[in-house]
């Protein structure tokens, strides 16, 4: 009997995601794994057990678990599901360790090799394995979306004998991948789309996709990238700057959409209160960072939420599960790419080098310690979660302020931050 690759169905009632797909059950078996899929592990992803045991998986039960030598996962396992696994299992998810030292803990004390796939490095050879982008790709097109289902009107503009409807003016609030297709699609909708970010690259970015790019292009803005390709934190008054240039525009548009988020730390605050309060009624924003504190003031995570003068304020959770088929396809894609780099071709069987890039990047608890290095501190001390970004520091007026102190660059980022995330920004 070979190793076994486990695919459970995910607990979490907000998860319809599921970590496998026929086409990887297949693939995974080539690679010498029998592959064992828990019943209805994939039904909230329009993939029946049926398909799962055509493609040559068994179809089993929870407790199966205790005999697999990798777990493939959507999120990190709980603490009830870690005392079904065996010591030294490798579990691949998407772990969400930043401000949940406790559950990091909790790997480790279990004997799990356990890989953060949030994690995996921008670089050629890990494309096919960013699960940060295949899944903020679908965030991005489902936001527009959303929004275009809670607008009561039309996004492409249509001449008529009845008389013309104009266009829906879109504004993207971040430009990573989720921005990206965000812009995309409304663009495909017919809506005329303005979007900003505060990386430099995102203005040609924009401008290829037929947007019209809107930022404050100074000094701090030429220097705002970091090496992995991630947004920095901007100072006090670069984003008074911003803000100043934001809040007319934002007044006059019919959707809004935020994607910005900064890696280890909750999301910024880009669109205030009082900018949502000069927004026509019947608009609508959608927050894609809500689950990390929102870039939206009023902003409920997991609700549509309707202010006072009529703009919608819309805050799904998960928003790659809400299109969970897809997600699916391109999760499990990913888990098989970096799975099959753990493999030994010749004796078919898991041969993890610890010395290979992504592993290292990757890699976050091993041998009953935590390894990664932004979270090894951690597990020896109490973590304190940041104090989220107030409102009015990406609001204040534009009036000229003393310059503050640099912060020294935050460590957590050297390894692939959580948040892009790439995932989404």
């Amino acid at each position: 009997m070979g190793q076994t690759v486990f695919i459970p169905r995910e607990l979490d009632a907000s998860e319809p995601r599921v970590a496998a797909s026929p086409d990887t059950v297949k693939r995974l078996a080539a690679l010498g794994f029998d592959v064992t899929v828990e019943t209805g592990a994939g039904t909230r992803s329009r993939i029946p057990d049926e398909e799962f045991a055509k493609a040559g998986a068994a179809i089993g039960k929870a407790s199966d678990a205790s005999r697999a030598n990798v777990v493939l996962k959507v999120r990190r396992p709980t603490d009830a599901e870690l005392k079904g696994y065996k010591s030294g299992a490798a579990v691949i998810a998407i772990m969400d360790p930043y401000g949940n030292d406790a559950a990091v803990a909790a790997l480790a004390e279990a004997g799990i090799t356990a890989f953060s796939m949030e994690f995996m490095p921008r670089i050629t050879r890990a494309q096919s394995m960013d699960v940060l982008s295949s899944q903020a790709n679908l965030a991005g097109y489902q936001a527009v979306i959303d929004g275009a289902s809670e607008y009561d009107r039309a996004l492409p503009m249509m001449m008529t004998a009845a008389g013309t409807v104009p266009a829906a003016k879109i504004f993207i609030m971040g430009v990573g991948v989720a921005g990206l297709q965000a812009i995309a699609t409304a663009r495909r909708l017919g809506a005329v789309v303005t979007a900003t970010d505060v990386r430099p690259a995102a203005k040609e970015q924009v401008a290829s996709l037929g947007a019209k790019f809107l930022a404050v292009e100074d000094e701090e803005f030429k220097a705002a990238e970091t090496a992995g390709g991630y947004a920095k934190e901007m100072s006090k008054e670069y984003q008074a700057k911003q803000a100043a240039l934001t809040a007319e525009h934002i007044a006059k548009q019919d959707i809004v959409i935020t994607t910005a988020l900064i890696p280890g730390r909750p999301a910024p605050k880009l669109v205030s209160a009082a900018m949502v309060a000069s927004m026509k009624p019947g608009s609508v924003i959608v927050d894609l960072a809500v689950e990390r504190g929102g870039n939206v003031e009023g902003a409920v995570a997991g609700q549509v939420v309707t202010t006072a003068n009529g703009v919608k304020i819309v805050g799904h959770l998960n928003v790659p599960g809400r299109v969970a088929a897809s997600a699916s396809l391109l999760y499990a894609r990913n888990l098989f790419a970096f799975l099959e780099t753990l493999v030994d071709k010749t004796s078919k069987t898991l041969a993890i080098n610890r010395e290979d890039d992504l592993v290292k990047a990757t890699m976050l608890t091993d041998a009953g310690r935590v390894v990664h290095p932004a979270f090894a501190k951690a597990a020896e001390q109490p973590h304190v979660e940041p104090a989220a970004i107030p409102a009015e520091t990406m609001v204040a007026d534009a009036t000229p302020k003393k310059a503050a102190p640099k912060k020294a660059s935050d460590k957590a980022t050297a390894g692939k931050s959580a948040a892009k995330p790439k995932g989404i920004a």
